[in-house]
């Protein structure tokens, strides 16, 4: 995919995560506020613990207890078990307190990353997509873009909470323990943090090496999705021609294509993450041979000092061994990241002029003045083209595959814009309209028409919600639609399964029609709607499109003479350009590839005509 955000750096990749994150800056002050808290109550628990055992330690063998960093004086007329009591008390609701901020903290990350977080990033993704041009959907697989709006996105989650918040916390958790380490014995502290720059040097290793692979097994996850969506969507065809072996050993092999890659992520990730634990293994060895010598020595406490010291470090450890967990997850969020941008940085191609006319209501008069159209700078799939085609006139439109046909409809509603000339209906630029007017007045039916798993009356009445049953069924009437429905079990109310399927292609096509015509729009495109269908279905559906023809504009692209013949007048394309034009008569008495494509049909219609006669049939 071309787009700005293929060559963003990790820095500048990064910096857009944080302007993500800065719009739900109040959550994640909330989160962090919780966290520093819990920080607090966390050593404020681990000091109590210090003081119980120089309590005890004096108790036993009268060393003075000495001060504590709490400032806590426990009364010598206490009895010991007063005292202890007061200080197991307070730890306990230390405890009870440091339960109840997790359980704050993890509804609160909850709410921000999954409820707020990633909603809003999918529907930007979702919005941007109905904004893009056809030519984006050509470029990129059903399975990538729903890579990106599901496991993308919550890759992008990742890193609010798994690497942006965990960060903070981590730097200001280490920053604390460092400084009431450093309080407490500074000459400790430095031997037991000794190691820690090498931390940082495995972490910037590790991120070197493991980065490719994650993005490697995203575009081997995203084959492995394609395969499958493919397998299901062909499987009439795989039943077909009995391949049902080798697709399943094409799905297994993109399968197992995932799971050899991660093994290289998974045996690189197993290391890094015993490489940070040993290195904070040898804090604590340092701890116990140099802080057990100042303890004996008398220069340290053993609760206050060794004690809350060695509780300290652990914590310490624990935040770092983090690191292993938040360098994975920010490779994963970046790679996510950079995909999710692709599709929001994606230009629009067709939009609206800052001034667009309004035009609720259009008469229908098409006018094409030297249009030319281009795919990314290839050869021009559309060339110097003219064409008028006036208020409620029908032109059919005939020529091989390639030849441009659906390209110049496409260029009607500003599915794609010309490259060269313009496109003028009612006399306006259609760049100049109203988008939303321009595609409101232009009904369009396909060859393979998309019904959605909703109920007919829905789907009829698409592009037009608010429309009344009796608009509806209207509609339906003039698309010789209304008879088949209301012999279903619920008539208008019944659900269709996933892209109509239990319907046949005469009734889903009729269904099309129905949807186009409750526009009741000025101009009519039907691309090819006869193509799929039988010759007995094809003549309802005529019926059908007479009426929805009548007094519209209509572009009608067609191969069967039984459909050209019904257009006010005829163009013939080649390679972009149109070669003929004119009535059917007029095109049969004229030398060219319209005579040509007649004279083949009509072959066919006397063999099949001489074969009912010699069988008896009339």
């Amino acid at each position: 995919m071309s787009t700005a955000a293929t060559g963003l750096s990790n820095l500048a990749l990064v910096r857009r995560l944080f302007a993500l994150a800065w719009r739900y800056r109040l959550h994640c002050l909330q989160v962090l506020s919780i966290q520093l808290v819990l920080l607090t109550m966390g050593i404020g628990g681990l000091s109590l613990t210090g003081v119980g055992i120089d309590y005890i330690k004096h108790r036993v063998d009268g060393t003075p207890p000495g001060a504590n960093k709490l400032h806590l004086n426990l009364p010598e007329s206490w009895p010991p078990w007063q005292v202890l009591a007061l200080l197991a008390g307070l730890i306990l609701l230390l405890a009870i307190g440091r339960a109840f901020l997790n359980y704050t903290y993890a509804v609160s990350v909850n709410r921000l990353v999954q409820q707020r977080l990633v909603v809003d990033l999918r529907g930007e993704v979702y919005d941007k997509l109905q904004r893009l041009s056809f030519r984006f959907f050509d470029a990129n697989t059903t399975s990538s873009i729903i890579t990106r709006v599901t496991s993308d996105a919550q890759n992008v989650r990742m890193f609010v909470d798994q690497v942006l918040i965990q960060s903070v916390i981590m730097v200001i958790s280490l920053t604390v323990y460092v400084i009431y380490m450093v309080n407490l014995n500074p000459g400790l502290t430095f031997a037991c943090l000794a190691t820690t720059p090498l931390l940082w040097v495995l972490s910037t290793w590790h991120t070197r090496k493991t980065q490719p692979e994650y993005a490697q097994n995203r575009t081997l996850s995203e084959k492995m999705l394609q395969s499958f969506v493919e397998g299901i969507q062909g499987i009439a065809v795989t039943k077909a021609f009995g391949r049902e072996a080798e697709d399943r050993a094409r799905f297994e092999a993109a399968n197992n294509a995932v799971l050899t890659q991660q093994h290289v992520i998974f045996w690189r990730v197993s290391l890094f993450s015993p490489a940070i634990g040993f290195l904070t293994r040898i804090n604590m060895m340092v701890l116990l041979g140099y802080g057990g010598w100042l303890v004996i020595h008398g220069q340290l406490p053993l609760g206050t000092g060794l004690v809350v010291f060695a509780g300290l470090l652990e914590q310490f450890s624990g935040q770092v061994n983090n690191v292993a967990t938040i360098v994975n997850s920010a490779q994963q969020s970046l790679i996510g990241a950079r995909r999710v941008f692709e599709i929001l940085d994606a230009p629009v191609e067709v939009k609206n002029a800052p001034r667009p006319l309004r035009r609720p209501k259009l008469r229908g008069e098409v006018r094409f003045e030297n249009v030319s159209f281009t795919y990314d700078g290839a050869e021009a799939v559309v060339r110097d083209l003219d064409l008028h085609v006036k208020a409620g006139e029908c032109v059919a439109i005939l020529g091989a595959t390639g030849a441009g046909k659906s390209v110049l409809m496409s260029l009607v509603p500003r599915f794609f814009d010309p490259t060269a000339g313009r496109v003028l209906i009612d006399g306006d630029d259609v760049r100049e309209v109203d988008l939303d007017d321009l595609r409101r007045n232009i009904g369009l039916v396909f060859q393979e028409s998309f019904l959605f798993s909703n109920t007919i009356a829905a789907n009829i009445a698409f592009g037009h919600p608010e429309a009344t049953r009796e608009q509806i069924e209207r509609a339906a009437r003039i698309a010789a639609a209304h008879d088949f429905i209301q012999e279903l079990p619920k008539g208008y109310d019944t659900v269709l399964g996933e892209s109509g399927n239990s319907l046949s292609g005469g009734q889903r096509q009729r269904l099309a029609i129905a949807r186009a015509v409750l526009l009741e729009p000025a101009i009519l495109l039907l691309d090819d709607p006869t193509a799929a269908i039988d010759s007995e279905t094809e003549h309802e559906i005529f019926d059908a499109l007479d009426r929805a023809i009548a007094g519209r504009t209509t572009f009608i692209v067609a191969h069967r003479l039984s459909t050209l013949r019904r257009a006010d007048f005829i163009i013939v394309m080649e390679g972009g350009r149109i070669v003929q034009r004119g009535t059917h008569e007029q095109l049969m008495r004229e030398d060219g590839p319209y005579l040509h494509v007649a004279s083949l049909q009509l072959v066919d219609n006397r063999e099949l005509q001489q074969l009912g006669l010699a069988k008896g049939v009339t």
